[in-house]
């Protein structure tokens, strides 16, 4: 699907520099772009890349300047090489289809006007779906769930009794809602599996990304607030509160009844401890481990995570170990010479004292 450069200026409403009649065959980033292919560089240093990339053309910022080689300048890179994308690889259409002959529909679920049910769904008793959601193949949402609006499930998600997902919300391949939480008791030498009486609440336009997992509460609800968003392989544990518009990495994982406020940022294999709180727009770093409450509008890494400017200095501080170290056996060495010439300076002047 070939094009010219002014025709990709118009579609991105974009001003070109350099020839027009270009020919463009496709769109790639930088790492991977080819001959006659558009790319995109949004910082100086990737605009150097560009003009030594066998890239085409180029789509870039106001600030940005590149001589050599054609470029489309625009006031959004990445919404102008988006559009792009999409020129050259079409989304898929998928036309509406209704709900399948080959799901299992229970005849007391409520499934409201527009709603897709793909083959091979299972859909339990007294479950209720909003307008316009999909349910797509092997998906099961067992009794009592209740969908919101123009939600999306993708296939394989599990969704056990009770759970509750608002409007315009997305749970991606795989994921489990409302699964046992980790809890259990003693008796008799043998390890009791603890109260499973809750379930797990999703606000609206909230995202868990593949294969990530939310358990249901103990008693009462374990819930993810408004607008948050979760990557694939994270793990939210009974009980928890998190709050809204939280962005949890992969790989994150959050132990029983552990709470966040609003705004939360959580990089990938960070580690909460249970009954600790996160507080608003507070940032946890890479890997961090986190074993007491936070409070609001930090910035932590480490394990224990400390304010990130603390930890760099420990780190300045473990790289100099060595030199430190070699420093540190050079002045045994002296202080060992030092003694021995006092010592034998003292036994010389106890010799002539005594003569």
């Amino acid at each position: 699907m070939s094009t010219t450069l002014a025709d990709l200026a118009d579609l991105v409403n974009g001003r070109l520099k350099g020839e027009p009649t270009t020919v463009i065959s496709g769109a790639a980033t930088l790492e991977i772009v080819a001959a006659e292919q558009i790319t995109l560089a949004d910082n100086a240093d990737r605009t150097q890349q560009f003009s030594e990339s066998s890239a085409a053309a180029a789509i870039v910022s106001k600030d940005l300047t590149c001589n050599n080689k054609p470029t489309i300048v625009v006031d959004n890179v990445h919404h102008a090489f988006a559009k792009i994308i999409t020129h050259f690889r079409p989304i898929r259409s998928r036309p509406r289809q209704g709900i399948s002959n080959q799901a299992s529909v229970s005849p007391t679920a409520q499934l409201a006007s527009n709603v897709e049910v793909h083959p091979f769904a299972t859909i339990a008793d007294d479950v209720v779906i909003g307008s316009g959601s999909t349910i797509h193949s092997g998906v099961r949402i067992l009794a009592g769930c209740t969908i919101g609006s123009d939600v999306e499930i993708f296939p394989n998600a599990v969704l056990y009794e009770e759970t509750q997902v608002g409007d315009r919300s997305i749970i991606h391949a795989g994921v489990i809602l409302g699964a046992y939480g980790f809890g259990y008791r003693e008796s008799d030498g043998k390890h009791k599996i603890s109260a499973q009486l809750g379930y797990v609440q999703l606000g609206n336009e909230v995202e868990i990304g593949a294969n990530s997992t939310v358990d249901r509460g103990t008693y009462g609800l374990t819930s993810i607030g408004e607008g948050t968003k979760i990557d694939n392989l994270a793990q939210v544990a009974h009980n928890c509160r998190i709050g809204k518009h939280n962005l949890i990495c992969a790989q994150v994982g959050i132990a029983g009844s552990a709470t966040t406020g609003d705004y939360v940022v959580m990089a990938g294999q960070v580690g909460i401890r249970d009954h600790v709180h996160i507080g608003e727009k507070t940032v946890l770093c890479s890997k961090s481990g986190v074993p007491t409450s936070v409070g609001s509008g930090e910035v932590l890494l480490g394990q224990p995570a400390i304010p990130i400017h603390r930890h760099k200095l420990q780190l300045v501080a473990i790289t100099k170990l060595p030199e430190m170290r070699k420093q540190f056996r050079a002045m045994q060495r002296q202080i060992k010479e030092l003694e021995q010439k006092l010592g034998e300076s003292t036994s010389q002047d106890s010799g002539e004292q005594a003569a």
